[in-house]
């Protein structure tokens, strides 16, 4: 027994080590099988993806490619937060918030301030939106661009106005002015918008004021959030076999009992899980349309210069693919891994009744 007892002691440090070495090697396989996760991928690239212009996926999940820039300044504009190297977006988008630009302030706006349009290529992002991954999402500030031009360091810190009092969920009536119900009327009346984001508060301000014609009210949809700017969003584009499209709006003006919802108790209620991981921070390329590989992998254009909208004319990035780069397929598959349900939180809002539980999304 002794002899025995004496040989395991001799052992011990021996079948300690190779424990060891066995853990260090499945920790060590363990990483290289794991998957990059896609925001880390598509935050990494700087410039668009040579290609035509086309949009894979959902909103919330997917990339686009043939990607252009809106510039830096125009005479009706300026882009917030440049270091963020968000100002790209599907040319049908860029061109709408160019003519947006031009046509509020006809309106009497003295010029956009423009917050996150998408990354160069889409996809998840490394910080913020759920949305925002195909090109067809585009963030605008309520708050007036200044008479005299920002530097560049007053864009990365400037705040935003904060139209909406965080209590009472209700609109600051000395900040609301008729500018902004011009503002987002016109934003709405384009073909092309399907859906523009707003604070609950700002829907009750434009559904309580706005006389005579309210058809526009319809795509004015409230979500958390949205305080300081309003999300427009844009259709499919043709020539987008891969895009999945979101539900049409309800036919009314959306001012009755579903936007009741939003000043009941229901809606702001503490997260019940605050610790859940959000979409992006799960997300791999298994997740997202087999597309977004090859946007993932296609090549760059010479400068950001080469691929900035200037307006009229055909932007460089809209080529033709080069041959490398497959055609999309007509569907869009998407990974078998569950996603959290924030990965959704700009999906369509739903017609909803009086109360009707909720949760708030992680996001």
């Amino acid at each position: 027994m002794m002899t025995s007892m004496r040989s395991f002691s001799v052992r011990r440090p021996f079948l300690t080590a190779a424990l060891a070495i066995v853990g260090l090697a499945g920790l060590a396989a363990a990483a290289l099988t794991a998957e990059p996760r896609a925001k880390d991928l598509f935050g990494a690239k700087k410039l668009p993806a040579v290609a035509a212009a086309q949009s894979f996926g959902f909103y919330s999940k997917g990339c686009f490619a043939g990607g252009v820039a809106i510039p830096m300044d125009g005479s009706t504009w300026e882009v917030m937060r440049p270091s963020r190297n968000r100002r790209w977006g599907h040319p049908a988008m860029i061109a709408l918030i160019e003519k947006l630009a031009r046509d509020a302030h006809a309106d009497g706006w003295p010029g956009l301030l423009i917050g996150d349009i998408s990354q160069p290529r889409g996809g998840p992002m490394m910080t913020g939106h759920a949305s925002h991954q195909i090109g067809l999402d585009a963030d605008i500030w309520l708050t007036p661009m200044p008479s005299r031009p920002l530097s560049m360091a007053q864009r990365e810190s400037m705040s935003a106005t904060l139209m909406v009092d965080e209590k009472t969920h209700l609109v600051k009536d000395a900040l609301w002015t008729p500018a902004h119900t011009r503002l987002l009327k016109r934003a709405a009346s384009y073909p092309e918008v399907e859906r523009i984001l707003v604070n609950p508060g700002i829907k009750k301000k434009l559904c309580d004021t706005v006389k005579g014609d309210r058809d526009w009210l319809r795509k004015i949809r409230p979500f958390w959030g949205h305080d300081y700017h309003f999300h427009m969003r844009i259709g499919c584009q043709p020539g987008s076999s891969g895009c999945k499209a979101q539900e049409a709006t309800p036919a009314d003006d959306g001012c009755g009992k579903p936007l009741a919802w939003w000043f009941t108790e229901e809606p702001w209620r503490p997260n019940k899980n605050p610790d859940a991981p959000k979409a992006r921070d799960i997300m791999t390329m298994a997740n997202l349309p087999k597309e977004c590989r090859a946007v993932l992998d296609a090549p760059n254009p010479p400068s950001a210069e080469a691929v900035t909208y200037h307006g009229d004319g055909l932007p460089i990035a809209a080529a033709e693919p080069p041959a490398e780069v497959p055609a999309p397929a007509a569907t869009v598959p998407v990974g078998a891994t569950a996603l959290p349900a924030s990965a959704s939180a700009f999906a369509p809002t739903p017609e909803i009744g009086i109360p009707l539980p909720r949760p708030r999304p992680g996001n």
